[in-house]
């Protein structure tokens, strides 16, 4: 599918005023262990962030009651940690608490029963555990690194026993379940955590290339990253074999073609099962210009010299040879926005003053609630972007019309489905991952 970049003038622009008093503006048979995808054969992955608890309010048992539970194949639970020995690891400095030591009530848990305090497996982990009782059907991952937490990726994968250590230790950690006990606290131990996790999802942000200022970085990591990850396929696979089961490995991918070409080798996906790329971040707080951080495609007259959007970030990995059904692309759940924005082209690609004021950071919130901000929202069907502009503020996200257009897409060019970062910036009854849902099931 080529993308098409004629843009249609916001003159030609179809105004329709909303009840709220809005105005809307539109242009013209995989098997893993205990899961599997459904019958279309799409993929509907969703983050679940280990701080979400403590920090937004949103639990595991939201997951259920919001709907997305039984709408997803997968769910991801982020981050685990990769310490300075280049090993997964857990320790006080990780929050223990939150993963597998914090006691919810029967209102908080996902069975409706209260934990006890000698149980060996609580918190996030234990209501993960229940959540797949509930879901047997539901694949559940953990990833590893994220930006924070991708510092010491490079040194685990430098040596092949650097990277033996790392596979087995997070082999031993997250599959076969096998926690440290920290403090007085009577959770973890060995097995406490046997059974919660089917996959493991690589997050390293990013080989060879700038992400997170304090990572450390070689020219060597495109090399030993496919060779990380085929150490960790081989550790998977012997634990497979002596559980009777097969577990799913996955990477997460960087949108921006530059990164991709210094630090992935097509080959890493002889050792995976499918990739997700993440398709957004595309501009931010960083950018001096307003500008689309989701978008499906570049418009003709998108100032910026990259011109990043999805469909790109998807042809850059597709010209590599990778096949379509091993690509997931991924959606936001949120916005990226900017505070002195001037009027012309409804603020689109205009100067700022700074970032907006944003629930998650400057410059950042949740779907949830930019929905519910005041002004006049934007469409563009053509291209595959939503925003809002009040007069001041302009916010870029993914509504769920932009969700069910980047659904038919992956329908579209044959790819295995949609991710979304992450589950609790959706809405309360999980709108994005129903339009996500619904859209790759019926098209």
């Amino acid at each position: 599918m080529r993308a098409r970049t004629a843009w249609f003038g916001l003159s030609l622009l179809v105004a329709l005023v909303l009840p709220a008093g809005l105005l809307m503006v539109a242009l013209p048979a995989y098997v893993s262990g205990a899961g599997r995808t459904p019958d279309d054969g799409y993929e509907r992955i969703g983050y679940f962030p280990s701080w979400t608890v403590d920090s937004r309010g949103y639990r595991v048992r939201d997951v259920v009651t919001s709907g997305a539970a039984d709408r997803l194949t997968q769910l991801n639970y982020a981050f685990g940690n990769v310490g300075e020995d280049g090993r997964c690891s857990m320790s006080e400095d990780t929050d223990p608490y939150a993963d597998f030591q914090r006691l919810d009530g029967a209102a908080d848990s996902v069975d409706g029963r209260a934990d006890t305090a000698d149980q060996r497996l609580a918190g996030n982990l234990g209501q993960l555990r229940e959540l797949k009782r509930r879901n047997p059907r539901l694949v559940v991952g953990v990833t590893l690194g994220g930006w924070n937490w991708s510092r010491y990726f490079s040194d685990a994968a430098r040596t092949a026993e650097s990277r033996r250590a790392f596979a087995r230790s997070c082999v031993d950690l997250w599959i076969k379940g096998n926690l440290p006990r920290i403090g007085s606290a009577p959770q973890g131990g060995p097995g406490a955590a046997a059974g919660v996790f089917d996959a493991i999802d690589i997050d390293w942000e990013w080989p060879a290339a700038e992400g997170n200022e304090r990572n450390v970085v070689r020219d060597a990591d495109r090399r030993n990253y496919t060779l990380l990850l085929a150490e960790l396929r081989r550790a998977l696979d012997e634990a497979g074999r002596e559980a009777g089961r097969r577990y799913r490995l996955t990477a997460s991918l960087s949108p921006d073609p530059v990164k991709a070409a210094a630090g992935i080798e097509p080959e890493i996906f002889s050792h995976i099962d499918f990739a997700t790329v993440q398709g957004y971040d595309f501009h931010g707080s960083w950018s001096e210009v307003t500008n689309h951080h989701a978008q499906l495609f570049s418009p003709r007259d998108d100032p910026s010299p990259e011109r990043l959007s999805a469909d790109l970030a998807i042809r850059t990995y597709l010209a590599m040879g990778v096949r379509p059904r091993q690509l997931v692309l991924g959606v936001p759940a949120f916005g990226r926005g900017w505070s002195g924005v001037g009027p012309e082209r409804f603020g689109q690609y205009q100067e700022v003053n700074g970032p907006a004021p944003g629930g998650y950071e400057p410059g950042g919130d949740s779907y949830r609630a930019l929905s519910r901000r005041t002004g006049q929202r934007f469409f563009d069907p053509l291209h595959g972007a939503y925003w809002v502009y009040d007069g001041d503020a302009w916010w870029t996200y993914d509504d769920p019309k932009v969700v069910a257009m980047k659904a038919r897409y992956v329908r579209s060019t044959g790819l295995r489905g949609l991710m979304i970062w992450s589950l609790e910036a959706d809405d309360p009854d999980a709108g994005l991952v129903r339009a996500m849902d619904s859209t790759l099931r019926t098209g």
